[in-house]
Parts: structure tokens; sequence; C-alpha cells
């Protein structure tokens, strides 16, 4: 009884073990039901679903926590699963874009760079769908936008609190190095300035944005941080304190959503919260320069809302008229 037993278990074990390659990982997904419409529901253990949408009320599960900028939920499952996700620790194996009928292999040609640029692969793929190794471990979840990473899937379900850190930058690669190609005027004591190039973080070199951008967003509130940067033709030393993360992925990204100020990607706004009614701003009100500049989507709105220090000048449009709006 003991080896029928013992070998039951390991039969079950290996039900979607390496051998079986993808077709395992297909069978795998079709049997936890991890893909419906454009919501993905992967089970991570016995009793916890982890799920990517867009719409909030269509989950009836009972909610554990969630993340507004990636639109990740942590739920409770409804049913069990034998045989749980499991994220890839084994940096050698291959990956493939997979759903319940394809497996595109490939690998990851851009790394996800924070909350507002996903990794991509490098061919075109389905979603949504999982990024799998042949083993059916967890590199990513596949969606409409791009690539949600294994590392920023960890971190959600490894944080108590889903709290971002923000040192007041955006980033880009550029020409081998990383440059700031928006920063944040109302961000207090910000000391970086658009076009820096960010040469060592906390004594090690920058090599990409990727993975610059991560240490950021997964560094403490208050920590501090030591950042050697290149300004035009000089090498200045900045201190940073990372501070909250307001805006970002799925959440608008403008800077003012730390003001209480939401945003459509037409600019529009969508939610003003209650610190912010003194601007004496309505939903429906869009921007249409910043600081003397035309916008008319996030990009450029962030990267033309730094041109003043510690303020901006905003031309809004209402209805039939427009008019000011001074931001500090």
């Amino acid at each position: 009884m003991l080896r029928i037993f013992l070998f039951t278990t390991l039969f079950f074990l290996n039900l979607y073990a390496c051998k079986g390659g993808y077709h395992s990982c297909q069978r795998k997904i079709i049997d936890s039901k991890a893909l419906v419409n454009q919501t993905i529901k992967i089970p991570i253990s016995k009793k916890e679903t982890l799920l990517f949408t867009q719409d909030k009320s269509s989950i009836t599960e009972q909610i554990i926590k969630q993340d507004p900028f990636l639109s990740l939920y942590l739920v409770k499952s409804k049913k069990y699963f034998r045989y749980p996700f499991k994220f890839n620790k084994h940096q050698y194996l291959g990956v493939a874009s997979v759903n319940e009928k394809l497996a595109q292999e490939g690998k990851i040609k851009k790394h996800q760079i924070g909350l507002n640029k996903l990794a991509l692969f490098n061919d075109a793929v389905f979603t949504p769908s999982l990024l799998l190794t042949s083993c059916c471990s967890l590199e990513g979840l596949v969606t409409q936008r791009g690539i949600i990473e294994k590392d920023y899937l960890k971190n959600f379900i490894d944080s108590k609190e889903i709290v971002y850190g923000d040192i007041g930058v955006r980033l880009e690669d550029y020409k081998g190095l990383v440059r700031v190609f928006a920063h944040d005027p109302f961000m207090k004591n910000n000391q970086l300035k658009k076009d820096d190039i960010i040469l060592s973080f906390d004594a090690k070199k920058v090599r990409d944005s990727a993975t610059l951008m991560k240490k950021i967003l997964f560094s403490k509130v208050g920590t501090s941080h030591k950042l050697k940067v290149k300004r035009q033709e000089n090498i200045i030393t900045i201190n940073a304190t990372t501070q909250k993360r307001y805006g970002g992925g799925y959440i608008s990204d403008t800077f003012l959503e730390q003001k209480g100020l939401y945003f459509d990607k037409n600019l529009s706004i969508i939610r003003i919260e209650k610190h912010a009614q003194h601007f004496g701003l309505k939903i429906g009100d869009k921007i249409l320069k910043a600081n003397d500049v035309k916008v008319d989507s996030q990009q450029l709105l962030i990267q033309h809302i730094g041109n003043f220090k510690d303020s901006s000048l905003l031309l809004i449009q209402r209805a039939g008229f427009q008019f000011f709006v001074h931001v500090n």
C-alpha cells in the first residue's frame, strides 16, 4: 500500500512537470481556469489566487489586498487547486507566452521600466497569457499593455502594504546611459533635474533604467540614497530620500496625482481628492497647456510640467471657456 501511495503521489506531483513541456502548461492553464477573457486568475497557494483585471466589479472572491498601479489583486480562492503556480527560480530556463491553445517561445527583449513601461516580448503574442518556463514556472503576466514581470508580482504578494517608492524622476535609457526625462517639481527637496544622467545609485553603477527604477520603487519610504549624477559637463553627488509614489501604471502619472488630481489618457480630470478642491477644478476639466507648452497626453504633460521650479501654470478648458490654474 505504501508503494502505491508513493507512486500515486509522485505521479500527481509530476502531472505538470518539465517533461511535458509547454503542452503540460497549457493543460495546467485549462485545469486551473487561469485565463478568462482579459482576466488572469492564477492559483498561487491552496487558499490564494493572484488576479489581474481592470474590472474590479467582476471580482466575486474576497479581496485580501490590491495594487491599483498594476491592477493586481490577491483574493481568497473559491476552489482548491492541487498544483498552484510557482515562480521561476532557474534563470537558465527558456520561456514562452502560453495560453490554452498556443505556446510562443522567445524571450523578453525589453524589461519592465517601473510602472509605466511594461516588458515586451521579442515576438507578437496573444493576450492574455502567462509567461512560463517549460516546467510551468511563472515569469510574468502577458497583458494588452505588456508583460508584468515576476519581480513585481512577487513584490506585490510579499508586501503587507502596497506602497511604491519615488525620488521624483521618470527614467529612460539613452545612448547606453540612464537619463532623467522628467522630474517632479512638487516633490520636496528634489535636487534631480531633467536630462541628468544617473551614473550610480548607493555606490553601485547604474546600467539600465529598468533595474534602477525597480530599486527606487521597491525602496522603503523614508530611506536615504546617494546618487552620482552627470549634469551637463559636471559630476555631482545628490542625496535623495524615498517618498511615496502616487501615479503610474493604470493610474494616471502626471505628478499632479500627489496634489489630488487624476486624469484619463486625454488629460481630462476623472477624480479630484478632497485636498485638491481649493483649485476650483471639476470632473471633465481638461489640461491644454503646461507652462505655456501645448500638451495632449500624460507623457507630454509629465515632461513639461517641471519647466518651472516648485510650481506649474496650467491652461484648463471647461465647456466653452479657458482659464489658468497655478499649482505649487
